[in-house]
C-alpha cells in the first residue's frame, strides 16, 4: 500500500511513501512508533512565517527519515474556500498567495532533508462530501489564478511529485486530467510524477492519457501491466507510457537517496511554532499576559483545557506521544498549583469519551495494547505497546510482522480508578468482533463483523455501544478489551469510560470557579471527530453548551479569557463576552507549554487569521458544500474567495482576514515605493519585544494580497520592512490566455486585510 515497485535491473529503487502533513502518519515500517505531531496547516498558516514553516517541514524531513520514509503525502494546499470544509484544518489558508507560499515553505524544508514532498491533492479538493463522486465546476480563470496557483507555487520549489484527487472537475475525474496536466506539466515544467489518491483510478487509457504515472496502491487496478494492453490496442501511445515510467523511475532515484536529518531542537521548535500560530482576536483592558503573581487565584474552565484537540481526524492521523503535557498540566507547572482551579464545566467528549486508565505496568496514561498472531490470544504477545488514545487504526499489512495480513487479535487493557459513587458507562466498538471485561466480568460480547462499507465511516464517527457499571469511589477496577479480526484493508477498535456526573453541575461548579477567581481562563473547541476526512461540517458553530457554558462564565466574572481550540473558521459571535479571545487552532503536541507561555507573557501570540470570520454564514461566498443531484459542486464564488468576496460586496467580517494582534503596539509611520517593491517603516511604541505582519494588496481587478512580509522588533525599535509583490498575483486569465499586465498598480499596505493606512503605485 505505502511503497512503488523496485526494479533492480534498471537500478529503480522502491519509494516508502506515508501520508502527512502533521507528522509521518501510516506506511512506516513501524506503525505503533509515536510520532512528532507538528502544528496543522490553519495554524502554521496564522503565523505568516514562511521560515518557520521551512523549519517545520524540516522537522517533518527529520521524522520521515527516521521512519525510513522517502516521500510524504503532504503538504495540502486545497483552499478553505467553506468553513464547512471537514478538512480545513490541513489547509493553510482561504487565500491561494499564503497557501502557496505556506505550502512552498513547507516543501522546501522537507526537500532539504532528502526526503520528497507529494502536494496535494491537485485540485479543487476543497470539500469531503461525496468527494470521490463530487464535480467541482469551476472557471478556467478561477482553476489556473486561485486552485492552481498553489500548486504552481509548490512546483516552482521544487516539489518532488503531485497527488491527484479524488474528485472531478469539469466533468473529468482527477486522475485523468489531460487539462490540468497539460498546465502543470507542459506549461510550469513540472517534471516530477503525477501519481493517484488511493484508489483513485478509474480506467487504464484515461489515467495514463490524462497524465497519470503512479498508481497507488498496488497491485495495479488499472494500469500496471495493463498498460502494454493499452498500448497494443491503439488506446494509448508508447511515448506517453514511457514518459511515465521516466518520471517513476526519476522520482525512485532521486528521493531514495542520501538523507540529511534536521539538527534543530524538536521540542523549541514545536512548542516555538504552535506560539506562533495564535492569533489574539481580542484583549479589553490588556487583560492577556495574566502575568505569573499577579493574580491570587486563576480558575481554568472548559472541556479543552484537560482533553484539547491536538489534530483533525483524517488517516493521516498522528500517534501522539503520551508525555505530551495537556494545557491543564502546563498551566499549573507555570503558574503553581495553588493558584489553579480546574473546572470541566461541560463533557468533554460527548460523542465518544476518553480512556482515562493507567497501563498494566507503569504509571503512565493509557492503555496497554497487546497483538497476538491468532485469534485466541493465547500465548506470549507477538509485541506490546502503551496508547494514550481512546480509538486505534490499522491499515493491513504496516508491521513487518504481518500480523494484519491474517486472522489475528489484539487485547487492549488498563487500570481504572472511580473518582465518584455512581453508574460508570462503558463504551466500545470496533471493525471486527469485539468483547469487554471489567473487572474479570464480560460486560459486552459482540461477535458480528462490520460490512466492508461501513468500516471507513465508522471509523471517523467511533460508533460504540455501551453497558453502565455501578462503581464507588475510589474502586479500582482491570478494564480488558479483546478484538479480533480477519484480513480487511482497514482495523478500527475504539474504547472509552464516562463518569458519573449531570450537565447542571458540572456547569454550576464552573460557574462558581469563575466567581470566585481573579481571572478565568476559558478553553473551548472541539475534539478530533469534529473535522474528519470524507466528511463536512453541518454548521460553523461551536457546540451549544459550550456556548452556554461561555455566556455562564462571563456573567461571573468579567476577566475573562476565552482560548478557542477550532482548527478552521468558525461562528465566535460570542467572542465579545469577554475581554480577551484567542484563537489556538490544533496546535500539534507543543499545545500545552505554548499556550502556558503565552498566557504568562512568555511568548507572544504571533498569528494573524488566515480565514475570515464572518459575523453570519451567509456572508461567506461559499458555504454549502453539498452537490446536486447530478455530482455538481457549483464554485460561483469564483475569484472572490474568503475575503475577496466579503470586500467585493461590502460585508464588514466579524474578525478580518490578516487581522490579530500581539502584546505590544507599532506606530505605522511611512510607505514608499522601491520600484516594485513597497518600503513601510514602523516603530515598535511599547514595552515588550513583539512582531507585526506588513500586508500588501491590490485593488484590481478584485482586491486580493500579493504579498507580506514578518517583522520583530525590540522595545522602542525602528525598522524598514521590504515586501516584494508576488508577480504571480498582476497577471489576469482571459479567454485563452494571460492578458499584458499594465506597466504599474495601485496598492495598499498595512496590518490586516481591513486596516490599510498607506495606498501606493507601484511598478510592475
Amino acid at each position: 500500500m505505502w511503497r512503488t515497485a523496485a526494479i533492480p535491473h534498471a537500478d529503480i529503487p522502491s519509494l516508502h511513501l506515508s501520508d502527512g502533513p502533521m507528522g509521518i502518519a501510516s506506511g512506516r515500517v513501524d506503525e505503533r512508533d509515536v510520532a512528532r505531531l507538528s502544528p496543522c496547516a490553519t495554524a502554521l498558516g496564522a503565523s505568516f512565517d514562511l521560515s518557520l514553516i521551512e523549519r517545520i517541514g524540516a522537522l517533518v524531513g527529520g521524522e520521515a527519515i527516521r521512519c525510513t520514509v522517502d516521500m510524504v503525502l503532504a503538504p495540502n494546499v486545497n483552499l478553505a474556500r467553506s468553513p464547512l470544509a471537514g478538512r480545513a484544518f490541513e489547509y493553510y489558508s482561504e487565500d491561494p498567495l499564503l497557501t502557496g507560499l505556506a505550502g512552498a515553505a513547507w516543501t522546501r524544508g522537507l526537500q532539504s532533508t532528502g526526503t520528497g514532498a507529494c502536494v496535494k491533492h491537485l485540485v479543487c479538493n476543497d470539500s469531503e462530501t461525496d468527494r470521490d463522486r463530487m464535480n467541482a465546476v469551476v472557471g478556467e480563470r478561477a482553476l489556473r489564478e486561485i486552485y492552481l496557483l498553489p500548486f504552481e507555487l509548490c512546483a516552482a520549489a521544487g516539489a518532488g511529485a503531485m497527488l491527484t484527487a479524488y474528485n472531478r472537475v469539469n466533468g473529468t475525474w482527477c486522475a485523468e486530467h489531460g487539462h490540468i496536466s497539460t498546465i502543470v506539466k507542459r506549461e510550469w515544467g513540472f517534471d516530477g510524477p503525477f501519481i493517484s489518491d488511493w484508489f483513485g483510478t478509474h480506467s487504464t487509457a484515461g489515467s495514463l492519457n490524462g497524465g497519470l504515472d503512479i498508481e497507488m496502491p498496488g497491485p495495479a487496478r488499472f494500469v500496471g501491466a495493463k498498460a502494454v494492453g493499452a498500448v497494443e490496442a491503439g488506446d494509448v501511445a508508447a511515448e506517453r507510457v514511457a514518459d511515465a515510467a521516466d518520471r517513476a523511475a526519476r522520482a525512485g532515484r532521486r528521493w531514495s537517496g542520501t538523507k540529511t536529518p534536521p539538527t534543530e531542537d524538536a521540542d523549541a521548535l514545536l512548542v516555538e511554532a504552535a506560539a506562533a500560530g495564535m492569533v489574539l482576536l481580542r484583549n479589553e483592558g490588556d487583560l492577556l499576559p495574566l502575568v505569573p503573581g499577579r493574580h491570587a487565584r486563576i480558575a481554568v474552565i472548559g472541556p479543552n483545557a484537560a482533553a484539547p484537540c491536538y489534530q483533525g481526524g483524517t488517516f493521516a492521523k498522528i500517534a501522539l506521544s503520551p508525555d505530551a503535557l495537556r494545557p491543564l498540566d502546563a498551566i499549573r507547572a507555570r503558574y503553581g498549583d495553588a493558584a489553579i482551579v480546574y473546572e470541566p464545566g461541560v463533557d468533554p467528549q460527548p460523542r465518544l469519551p476518553s480512556m482515562p486508565v493507567t497501563p498494566r505496568d507503569g504509571e503512565a496514561r493509557g492503555m496497554t495494547v497487546d497483538y497476538f498472531a491468532d485469534t485466541d490470544l493465547t500465548g506470549d504477545p507477538i509485541f506490546r505497546e502503551v496508547r494514550d488514545t481512546n480509538s486505534l487504526v490499522w491499515f493491513v499489512g504496516v508491521h513487518d510482522e504481518g500480523v494484519f495480513d491474517r486472522p489475528a487479535g489484539v487485547r487492549a487493557s488498563g487500570w481504572f480508578t472511580a473518582k465518584a459513587d455512581g453508574a460508570h458507562r462503558f463504551y466500545v466498538g470496533a471493525t471486527g468482533a469485539v468483547r469487554m471485561r471489567v473487572d474479570g466480568r464480560v460486560v459486552h460480547d459482540h461477535a458480528e463483523r462490520m460490512a466492508a462499507s461501513d468500516v471507513m465511516g465508522s471509523l471517523k464517527r467511533g460508533d460504540a455501544d455501551s453497558v453502565e457499571v455501578q462503581l464507588a469511589a475510589g474502586q479500582r477496577v482491570l478494564v480488558e478489551v479483546e478484538f479480533t479480526y480477519d484480513g480487511a484493508r482497514v482495523h478500527g477498535l475504539w474504547y472509552g469510560i464516562r463518569t458519573p456526573d449531570s450537565a447542571a453541575a458540572m456547569l454550576a461548579r464552573a460557574v462558581d470557579a469563575a466567581r470566585t477567581a481573579d481571572a478565568v481562563i476559558l478553553m473551548v473547541g472541539e475534539t478530533s471527530d469534529s473535522s474528519v476526512e470524507s466528511k463536512d461540517r453541518a454548521d460553523s458553530a461551536l457546540a451549544a453548551d459550550q456556548v452556554a457554558l461561555i455566556e455562564a462564565v462571563c456573567a461571573a466574572n468579567r476577566n475573562v479569557a476565552i482560548v478557542a481550540n477550532i482548527g478552521h473558521a468558525f461562528d465566535a459571535g460570542w467572542g465579545d463576552r469577554a475581554s480577551a479571545l484567542l484563537s489556538a487552532w490544533y496546535p500539534g503536541e507543543g499545545f500545552g507549554p505554548a499556550l502556558a507561555a503565552v498566557l504568562a507573557g512568555d511568548s507572544e501570540p504571533g498569528g494573524r487569521l488566515p480565514v475570515t470570520l464572518a459575523r453570519s454564514e451567509g456572508d461567506y461566498p461559499a458555504l454549502s458544500l453539498q452537490p446536486d443531484a447530478t455530482g455538481d459542486l457549483r464554485y460561483d464564488d469564483d475569484v472572490l474567495v474568503g475575503y475577496r468576496g466579503l470586500v467585493a460586496r461590502g460585508r464588514t467580517p466579524l474578525h478580518a482576514f490578516g487581522a490579530g494582534r500581539g502584546y505590544t503596539r507599532f506606530d505605522w509611520i511611512d510607505a514608499t515605493t522601491d520600484g516594485g517593491d513597497v518600503l513601510v517603516t514602523l516603530r515598535n511604541i511599547g514595552s515588550r519585544s513583539g512582531s507585526e505582519v506588513v500586508q500588501l494588496y491590490r485593488h484590481d481587478p478584485e482586491f486580493a494580497l500579493v504579498g507580506f512580509a514578518k517583522v520583530t522588533l525590540a522595545p522602542g525599535e525602528t525598522g524598514v520592512v521590504r515586501v516584494t509583490p508576488e508577480p504571480r498575483l498582476f497577471r489576469i486569465w482571459q479567454g485563452q490566455g494571460w492578458q499584458d499586465r499594465a506597466a504599474t498598480a495601485r496598492v495598499s499596505v498595512g496590518p490586516a486585510s481591513d486596516h490599510l493606512p498607506f495606498t501606493l503605485e507601484i511598478a510592475l
